[in-house]
């Protein structure tokens, strides 16, 4: 696999790279962050590689993320060959009620704002960053429409948002003859798979193109903390990733570590490369602080995890799924025991009992 070898997003012909430049680091206003001068470079880098997909929001470093990746595509004249994601939700006006969430005052001033600081007279792809539970979904999807409808935005997704409010609103879509959703972006990795109990499979269902964020779990699935060092190796992002330092991610690093030496690669990589090979995964979104960490995220392109390797990382990160996950799995004993349906096998339920045996 490489960059350029692109994929349709969803149930779209929308086409991107299998990798998305998150650009949540772009900018050092909050005290962290990549310069100006940085994340510029990384622009460049990531389209040089092939490269077309970039993932900002209204809310990236105050707004800062936005206006380094509008300056920048419109200095180099690259704008349209760069697929722009942004997102509406987050309230830039404190003390606004309306400054922020999905109602279609919020959502289409946020868009105007974010068009000005892209430099651009439209987006490519209008994420919703979050549920917002105060407002009909019917009010969101017809403001979207709206800007899809004036060519302000071509395509429209949902970040983080139950499956069942997916489902309500790709029908919604479907029968008021709206613009649909393309995508989905939810926190997807090695520690985060509780989304394969619903989120994974509605987004199949309904035609939406999968965008992982967070693939390496803030960090923790870099090799950069092990065992071996618990408790003094330092991360600036304090609780959140000492949160996640439990026995099971430091088994999961262990693997990470031993697999990324047999195939003489980083734990990084390997942990990249199983989340790409999942199914329904389009096109994870990943950071970089620096060339060298774009460079060694884009490795994981190059990297062929073997069965026994993927089977290995399946089973130290099965997760525990919600109902009726579990019941579903031997469900087919019920409805097709003893036969094979679609690749299904299943185990007969009245082992014992003659195929003529009377029923009432």
């Amino acid at each position: 696999m490489a960059l350029d070898h692109y994929v349709t997003l969803g149930r779209s012909g929308l086409r991107v790279s299998p990798m998305c430049l998150g650009t949540m680091t772009f900018g050092e206003v909050l005290g962290w962050g990549s310069s100006e001068a940085d994340s510029k470079a990384i622009i460049d880098r990531y389209l040089e590689r092939g490269g077309n997909f970039i993932d900002t929001a209204n809310v990236y470093t105050l707004g800062h993320a936005e206006v380094i990746v509008g300056n920048h595509l419109a200095h180099t004249k690259k704008r349209d060959r760069v697929v722009v994601a942004t997102k509406f939700y987050s309230n830039m006006f404190p003390g606004d009620p309306n400054g922020g969430g999905a109602g279609a005052k919020s959502l289409i001033a946020a868009c105007h704002e974010s068009l000005r600081r892209l430099k651009t007279d439209y987006i490519d792809l209008y994420w919703m960053h979050a549920w917002d539970r105060h407002t009909p979904i019917e009010e969101t999807l017809r403001a979207l429409d709206d800007l899809v409808r004036a060519g302000k935005v071509r395509y429209i997704g949902f970040s983080d948002t139950p499956a069942w409010k997916l489902a309500q609103a790709q029908t919604t879509t479907h029968f008021r003859g709206w613009a649909p959703l393309v995508a989905l972006q939810i926190e997807y990795s090695l520690l985060e798979r509780t989304v394969e109990g619903e989120l994974v499979p509605a987004a199949h269902e309904l035609g939406l193109g999968i965008t992982p964020w967070s693939p390496l779990k803030g960090g923790v699935l870099t090799g950069k903390y092990t065992r071996a060092n618990a408790g003094t190796v330092k991360s600036d992002r304090g609780v959140t990733v000492n949160a996640n330092l439990t026995d099971k991610a430091y088994n999961l690093i262990d693997a990470l570590v031993a697999i990324g030496k047999e195939l003489a690669t980083t734990p990084a990589s390997v942990a990249l490369a199983w989340l790409l090979g999942r199914p329904g995964v389009t096109s994870p979104i990943f950071g970089a602080r620096s060339l060298e960490h774009l460079e060694a995220n884009l490795s994981a392109l190059t990297v062929a995890l073997t069965p026994s390797q993927r089977a290995r990382l399946d089973e130290l990160s099965t997760p525990v799924l919600p109902f009726p996950a579990k019941f579903m799995s031997f469900a087919g004993t019920f409805m097709h025991g003893g036969m094979t349906v679609n690749g299904d096998s299943a185990p007969p339920w009245q082992t014992g009992a003659a195929p003529d045996a009377k029923r009432y």
